[in-house]
């Protein structure tokens, strides 16, 4: 596929580095020369220097046949304008932009293609929201995805010692939680991916991915590790756009403080938010989280514009008692850096949108892509179309499918039912397959097995 990506940044860059690894055509765009010599460096791609949304400068990128364009520069009106460039100039087929101001998401009619042509909207902040949201919600999960609009889950927890099911044969899970079905898709034992079998053994420190239906989630969880009390108090560093909506979406379940630097956009704050309390002041100030209770504090998120400031004052306030802290990190090497030290979630915005826009890039029929373990695994939600004679998965056991090394077959939906996938399971034609695949370069061989019925059809 040939992609033009618009805009070298944090989202642009990890496209595109996911992206050319999978044998596509990629050219980048940007004004920063600097920014793209670093990237053709490493990465098998091409550079254009220049506003991305000026004519000459996508026809240079090669926009008479690409087949999409993805426009994540830091201007909203930048990308909504490079859209309406491709659509008109070149009819490119497939444009896809990130656009952060609410404002303008408010207005679905300006993204009409009798409007402005833009066939998938991003909003980083809107995704990152969720993201968080669902954290906090599940208590004790590294991470909660959703498949299927929600129907189904896949979610991350470290197992620890006490857990039922810890010491214990991956088998015994059945026994242990009669009438209720879940399949663990991976588990990754001190870095390293282990794909499970019936005799796997789960042993404490242990990261275990799990799939089941979403009112299922907390009795699978209590078999890993002991559950966390529910979320009563939350302390929220930072009042920007995904501080200000964090605090919208809680404010009514539990008891939400925000702390934000700056006066004005406090005061700014207090006017939206109705139950949450709004302080001014420095989150990362000993004295301050000390007369706020952070000690009594379930989640403490720092979700501010600087790494810096995130990463010290969820340190700190994990220092000083809090329960669960979490830290919103745009630089890739400090995730490494603090993920399972003091810090106990290190959220990436990069890795939490990507997901968003590979699905948009995949080959078959594929719906939903979450990008797991700073990119190294995915899962993904495919539809099975064809029949028998045209397809290589559908009528077929799970047993009986030849998927790739490091790959599994978490769950089926079909229409409103929630299967847990297991050998004997037969896939049907408009299933909704979700797997897990532990190394993403096996990505382009799942993909083609979707693919032949699609391309029949």
């Amino acid at each position: 596929m040939k992609v033009i990506i618009l805009g070298a940044g944090q989202v642009g860059s990890s496209v595109a580095e996911n992206l050319a690894s999978e044998a596509n055509d990629i050219t980048m765009v940007d004004t920063d020369g600097e920014k793209l010599m670093a990237l053709q460096d490493h990465l098998d791609i091409r550079t254009v220097q220049g506003v991305a949304s000026h004519p000459e400068v996508l026809a240079q990128a090669g926009a008479e046949d690409a087949d999409m364009v993805l426009a994540v520069t830091n201007s909203d009106e930048t990308n909504m304008i490079a859209c309406q460039v491709a659509y008109t100039l070149f009819h490119t087929p497939t444009k896809i932009a990130r656009v952060r101001e609410r404002d303008y998401l408010r207005h679905n009619q300006l993204f009409d293609q009798g409007a402005l042509p833009i066939d998938v909207l991003i909003s980083p902040e809107q995704i990152v929201t969720h993201y968080i949201q669902h954290l906090i919600e599940t208590p004790g999960a590294l991470q909660v995805l959703d498949f299927a609009d929600g129907r189904v889950r896949l979610v991350a927890v470290k197992a620890y010692y006490g857990g039922p099911l810890v010491g214990h044969e991956l088998r015994a899970l059945r026994d242990h939680m009669p009438g209720i079905d879940a399949r663990v898709a991976a588990i990754f034992r001190r870095g390293r991916a282990i794909i499970p079998e019936g005799n796997t053994v789960i042993e404490a420190d242990d990261e275990v991915f799990f799939v089941a239906a979403r009112g299922n989630i907390r009795k699978v969880m209590g078999e890993l590790r002991q559950l966390d009390r529910p979320v009563k108090r939350v302390l929220l560093a930072g009042g920007g756009n995904i501080g200000q909506h964090l605090a919208r979406g809680l404010e009514n379940r539990v008891q939400v403080k925000v702390i934000e630097h700056s006066r004005a956009r406090a005061e700014a704050l207090s006017e939206v938010l109705h139950r949450a309390i709004v302080l001014v002041g420095d989150a990362a100030d000993k004295d301050l989280l000390q007369e706020e209770d952070v000690d009594t504090m379930d989640v403490f998120c720092a979700v501010t514009d600087d790494d810096q400031v995130n990463i010290l004052s969820a340190m700190l306030a994990k220092r000083m008692g809090a329960r669960k802290v979490m830290a919103l990190i745009n630089r890739a090497s400090y995730v490494d850096l603090v993920q399972s030290g003091i810090i106990d979630i290190a959220i990436s915005p990069q890795q939490a949108t990507i997901g968003s826009l590979l699905a948009h890039v995949r080959r078959g029929d594929v719906v939903v892509v979450h990008s797991l373990r700073r990119g190294a695994a995915e899962a993904i939600e495919a539809i099975a179309h064809g029949d028998p004679t045209t397809s290589k998965v559908v009528g077929r056991r799970v047993e009986e499918i030849k998927l790739p090394p490091g790959t599994t077959i978490g769950a089926v939906v079909r229409g409103d039912q929630v299967i847990i996938a297991h050998h004997d399971t037969v896939i049907a034609t408009d299933d909704h397959v979700i797997l897990f695949l532990v190394d993403k370069r096996r990505v382009p061989d799942v993909e083609r097995l979707f693919q032949v019925s699609f391309g029949f059809l």
